[in-house]
């Protein structure tokens, strides 16, 4: 029902269209390693996660293989990833909301909700789908926390907007596409949780 709800707002959002492209890439300093991308037995390939995305994204995929082969060039293989949809709206203080589903290699689904605030030089609103690449996930219960991000760092991708959170090593990269139109640069925190909750603190 938020998820609804929010959608609706975004769609009605003023379209500010503004594309705000950074030539500095967020983890430069990253490299793969094995520190970063798993062995084929314990992770995801980037062909199996190209195939997903194709799939899951469907007339907007067109860009989905530079994004994530962007990603794997600097990360390497994830060991688990995220696909669901979300929300989010901006007045100067903005907010965000999610659903989705949790697949871990070797460890099955499961859902999985996020929610955050941000604050910045930012307006709009937009609806998307989202693929999030998970790297160092040894267990499931340890992604249910707080990640910090600077959406401003994030770069296009042949349509696509990517940007990264860290914690603990745990490193996440959502890709996402859709509607609507955000402009400024903001910096904020997403909340993964195992329910659903208004609450994005």
């Amino acid at each position: 029902m938020r998820l609804k709800f929010l959608k609706k707002i975004s769609f009605y959002s003023t379209f500010l269209l503004a594309l705000m492209v950074m030539t500095s890439n967020p983890i430069a300093g990253w490299a793969a390693s094995p520190n970063h991308g798993g062995t084929s037995a314990d992770s995801f390939s980037q062909e199996e996660l190209i195939s997903t995305g194709h799939k899951f994204f469907g007339q907007a995929s067109g860009g989905i293989a530079l994004a994530i082969e962007s990603i794997f060039s600097k990360l390497g293989r994830p060991n688990a990833y995220i696909i669901g949809e979300e929300a989010s709206g901006a007045i100067v203080a903005g907010l965000r909301y999610g659903e989705g589903t949790l697949h871990i290699k070797n460890g099955g689904a499961s859902k999985v909700y996020w929610q955050g605030p941000s604050v910045g030089f930012d307006l709009g609103g937009n609806a998307s789908r989202t693929m999030a690449l998970v790297y160092n996930l040894s267990q499931k219960d340890l992604l249910y926390r707080s990640y910090a991000g600077v959406e401003g760092s994030a770069y296009l991708v042949g349509g696509f907007s990517v940007n990264f959170q860290e914690r603990d090593k745990i490193i996440i990269a959502p890709i996402r596409a859709g509607v609507g139109a955000r402009l400024g640069l903001n910096f904020g925190y997403l909340k993964y949780t195992r329910k659903p909750t208004w609450n994005p603190f």
